[in-house]
């Protein structure tokens, strides 16, 4: 008898700490969206698993079990293998599929012939996906965001990080979507993440938070091609709104250190996306500069010309307006803030 187990009763616990989530579809499926920490030991890599698909549906279901097998055997002493070392560690393996279906069902029920003590989750990624759809916008419901707000290369991300040091709460949006949030917010970042892998790592995030106060870095809707929830945005709205103002030298730093790293073509090539909104004299000139290593005259344009007026269309009310200019400093200023309004409540 295959033993399974309900996401449900892997959130209750610390998963990391009991145990070890095993994704066994194929590593485009995997690079799609998995479960935040799964470690990807596909039966089937994503030619076998697109060859047996087509037959399963042009041909026929026995046929394709059958090339299943020939190419599941083949990749089993390599599976063993890993599976062997993840078992050295002493925690519970759990293994999952699409749907919980025959890729994990196979694979746990050979493994426990073995003596291997593997268990499978119950409905497989798409079980899981509905767990976090039913739970996510319960977990928002509570939270009182504290939105940090400021123009572009001020270093909100680098606050929210010091302030996590610290042992507050924080909800890093544009970690989750590994994206920047701009028409540049892609470079030297690789793909960003899919908008189910968006929504697991803020589950993932938030579902473990110590205090009802989280703080996050004020975005539009969109980041990227990702969208932010609605209920999430609207408790964001519905947070208090702090300010950050700095000198225009201080971001061109921070912007240099976040997106300049021997990448120039990257640049240009996102830079080729902004002729819609800025005149193809000045991008010509933008890319020029950038060939010849000139970042800051670049940054510093595009900060004047572009990004700052957006900026200025700012709907929120501030609360707290605060001169950043060094990130501890900021960091006690917002701390200190939000612990009397919290004490005025």
């Amino acid at each position: 008898m295959i033993k399974t187990i309900k996401y449900e009763q892997l959130d209750k616990v610390k998963v990391e700490n009991q145990y070890i989530l095993v994704d066994v579809r194929s590593p485009k499926e995997f690079s799609n969206g998995t479960v935040p920490g799964a470690i990807n030991v596909p039966l089937f890599t994503n030619e076998q698993r697109e060859l047996i698909g087509t037959i399963y549906v042009q041909e026929s279901v026995e046929k394709a079990k059958k090339i299943g097998v020939d190419a599941a055997a083949k990749n089993l002493p390599v599976i063993y293998e890993k599976i062997n070392e993840l078992n050295k560690l002493r925690k519970k393996i759990v293994f999952f599929c699409a749907r919980g279906g025959m890729r994990s069902s196979s694979l746990v029920a050979l493994l426990m012939t073995l003596g291997v003590n593997v268990f499978k989750l119950e409905g497989g990624y798409k079980g899981y996906r509905a767990y976090i759809n039913e739970h996510l916008p319960f977990t928002v419901q509570g939270i009182k965001f504290i939105v940090i707000h400021g123009n572009t290369g001020i270093g909100k991300t680098k606050i929210l990080k010091r302030l996590e040091e610290m042992g507050h709460d924080i909800l890093d949006l544009e970690g989750c979507a590994n994206h920047r949030g701009s028409l540049l917010g892609s470079v030297g970042l690789g793909l960003q993440n899919s908008q189910k892998q968006f929504e697991s790592l803020i589950y993932d995030k938030i579902s473990n938070r110590k205090s009802h106060l989280v703080f996050v870095e004020g975005e539009s809707k969109r980041i990227g091609k990702i969208i932010i929830p609605e209920y999430i945005f609207n408790a964001m709205n519905n947070g208090i709104h702090i300010n950050l103002e700095a000198d225009i030298d201080l971001r061109v730093e921070n912007i240099k250190e976040d997106y300049v790293k021997n990448n120039n073509l990257e640049l240009t090539k996102a830079l080729e996306e902004l002729r819609k909104y800025i005149s193809n004299k000045n991008i010509d000139k933008y890319i020029e500069e950038i060939n010849n290593n000139n970042h800051s005259y670049v940054i510093k344009e595009l900060m004047i010309r572009y990004y700052d007026p957006m900026y200025e269309n700012n709907k929120y009310d501030f609360s707290l307006t605060i001169e950043h200019k060094e990130i501890d400093e900021t960091c006690h200023a917002i701390i200190n803030y939000v612990e009397d309004i919290e004490k005025q409540c």
